[in-house]
C-alpha cells in the first residue's frame, strides 16, 4: 500500500492492544478493592464499558472527537463526515504513514477507560441499569467534546497565552482530570454509602489489585508510548519516563504510609504505582527521565494524602478516583509549567529550565476548564438519569450485596464449596479434618 510505514502501522496497533488490556487491568484494581458482595458489580462496570463506548466510538465518536466539523461549533465538537468509519478505510495518514483505522482503533481505547474510569467513585450503591445509560450519555456529551478540545483541534489546542500552547502528549486532561471530575459530581449525585465513615470498607482481594496494577502498567507503555504516533525517540523518552516517574510514585507513597500509620502495604503500593502512571501521562515526552522521577515522587506523595480528603470533606470516592486520577492528572498537567524542558525534544521550558510562566498560566486554564466543564455536566447527567429510573440501588440491595441481588452471582461460592467437602466421600485410611 503506497505510503504505508509498516514500523509506525505495528507500533500502533501493539499500542492499542496494550491500552485496550488497561480496561480489564482496571476491573481486577477495581474489583479488588472493591467488597467480596460486589465484585462482580465492580469488574462489570468497567466491561460493559469497553462494549458500549467501543459501538458508540465507530457510530459517532471517532468523527464528534477528531472530525473537522464547520461553522461555530468547530471550535466545541467535530462534524459526522466520518460517522460509521467506512470513509476511513484503506486511507492512510500523509505524514505518519499509518492506515487512519489504526488511530480509530488506538483512540477508541481511550475512550473506553476513561469511562470505565469513573465507575471506581460509585462502588456498592449503582444501579446497573443506570450506569449503561450513564456511559453512552457522558461519552457523547462529555468525554467526545473534551477529546476535540484537547486532541483534536479544538479549544484547549487553540488556547495560546504568550506564546505557550497547551501540552497533553496522553491524557492528563482529557482523560484523567475529566474522570476524576465526574467521578466527583457523581459522589455528590448518588450520596454516601450505608456506613461510610463509621463501617470497615477494606479490599476483599489485594491480589485481584496487585495484578490489576500491573496490567495497567504493563498497558500504560501502549498508552504513552503509543502516543507519540512513531516508533522513534519521543516514544522511547515516553517509555523510560512512564518507568521511572511510576516506581519513584510507589516510593514515595510508601514512605508517606511509613510516616503516617507506620506501615508499608499492598494497596499502598499499588495505589502509588497508579497515581504516577496518571501524573507522567500529560508530561511524558516533554520532561527529562530526572524531571520524570521528580514528577511521580511528587505524585506519590500528594496522592497518598488526597486520598484521605473524602473523610474530611465528607465525599464518597470509594475507591479513590479522585484523590488518584483528578488529583494525579493536575500534579502532572500543572508540573509541566515547572519541568517541562526543550531538551526533552518539546518547544518549551517550564519555570525550573528559564521559562517565563506562560506554560504554567495556560495549563491551569486547561486544566480548570475540562475540571469545570466535567464536574458539571456529569452533574447534570446524573441528575437526569436519577429521576428518570433512579441511579441508586435501594438499601436492602446494598446492604445483601449488588453480585447477588442483581446478577444472580457471586463471585465466590462459599456455600457450594462447604456442601462438596461434607458430601465427598473420604478416602480409605484417610480421616476429615476437623472444621
Amino acid at each position: 500500500m503506497e505510503g504505508l510505514d509498516t514500523g509506525t502501522t505495528a507500533w500502533l496497533l501493539i499500542s492499542a492492544a496494550l491500552v485496550m488490556l488497561m480496561t480489564p487491568g482496571l476491573a481486577f484494581f477495581y474489583g479488588g478493592m472493591s467488597r467480596a458482595k460486589s465484585v462482580l458489580n465492580m469488574m462489570l462496570m468497567s466491561f460493559a464499558s469497553i462494549a458500549v463506548v467501543s459501538v458508540l466510538w465507530v457510530l459517532v465518536g471517532h468523527t464528534l472527537a477528531y472530525g473537522g466539523g464547520s461553522g461555530p461549533l468547530s471550535p466545541f465538537i467535530g462534524g459526522l463526515d466520518d460517522a460509521g468509519l467506512s470513509s476511513m478505510i484503506g486511507e492512510i495518514d500523509a505524514e505518519g504513514g499509518y492506515p487512519l483505522l489504526v488511530d480509530a482503533g488506538f483512540q477508541m481505547m481511550f475512550a473506553v477507560i476513561t469511562v470505565a474510569l469513573i465507575s471506581g467513585a460509585i462502588a456498592d450503591r449503582a444501579k446497573f441499569g443506570a450506569w449503561l445509560l450513564f456511559v453512552p450519555v457522558w461519552s457523547l456529551l462529555v468525554y467526545f467534546p473534551v477529546a476535540h478540545w484537547v486532541w483534536g483541534g479544538g479549544l484547549v489546542q487553540m488556547l495560546d497565552i504568550g506564546g505557550a500552547e497547551v501540552i497533553d502528549f496522553a491524557g492528563g486532561t482529557a482523560v484523567h482530570i475529566n474522570a476524576g471530575a465526574a467521578a466527583l459530581a457523581l459522589t455528590f449525585v448518588l450520596g454516601r454509602r450505608k456506613g461510610f465513615g463509621s463501617e470497615s470498607m477494606r479490599p476483599h482481594n489485594l491480589p485481584f489489585v496487585l495484578l490489576g496494577a500491573a496490567l495497567l502498567w504493563f498497558g500504560w507503555f501502549g498508552f504513552n508510548g503509543g502516543s507519540a504516533y512513531a516508533a522513534d525517540a519521543s516514544a522511547a523518552l515516553a517509555l523510560v519516563n512512564t518507568q521511572v516517574a511510576t516506581a519513584a510514585a510507589t516510593g514515595a507513597w510508601m514512605l508517606v504510609e511509613r510516616l503516617r500509620y507506620g506501615k508499608v502495604t499492598a494497596l499502598g503500593f499499588a495505589s502509588g504505582a497508579i497515581a504516577g502512571l496518571v501524573a507522567i501521562t500529560p508530561a511524558a515526552a516533554d520532561v527529562t527521565p530526572v524531571g520524570a522521577i521528580a514528577l511521580g515522587l511528587l505524585a506519590g506523595g500528594v496522592c497518598a494524602y488526597a486520598i484521605s480528603w473524602k473523610f474530611r470533606f465528607k465525599y464518597d470516592d470509594a475507591l479513590d478516583v479522585v484523590g488518584i486520577h483528578m488529583v494525579g492528572g493536575i500534579i502532572g498537567s500543572l508540573a509541566l509549567g515547572l519541568l517541562a524542558s526543550e531538551a526533552a525534544g518539546g518547544n518549551t521550558d517550564g519555570l525550573l529550565y528559564g521559562g517565563d510562566g506562560y506554560l504554567l498560566l495556560v495549563q491551569l486554564v486547561a486544566v480548570a476548564g475540562v475540571a469545570l466543564y466535567s464536574f458539571v455536566l456529569t452533574y447534570v447527567i446524573g441528575k437526569a438519569i436519577d429521576l428518570v429510573m433512579g441511579f441508586r440501588i435501594p438499601v436492602h440491595v446494598e446492604t445483601n450485596g449488588l453480585d447477588g441481588e442483581l446478577h444472580s452471582e457471586t463471585a465466590y461460592a462459599f456455600d457450594e464449596l462447604d456442601e462438596y467437602e461434607l458430601s465427598s466421600p473420604t478416602p480409605p485410611g484417610e480421616e476429615v479434618a476437623p472444621r
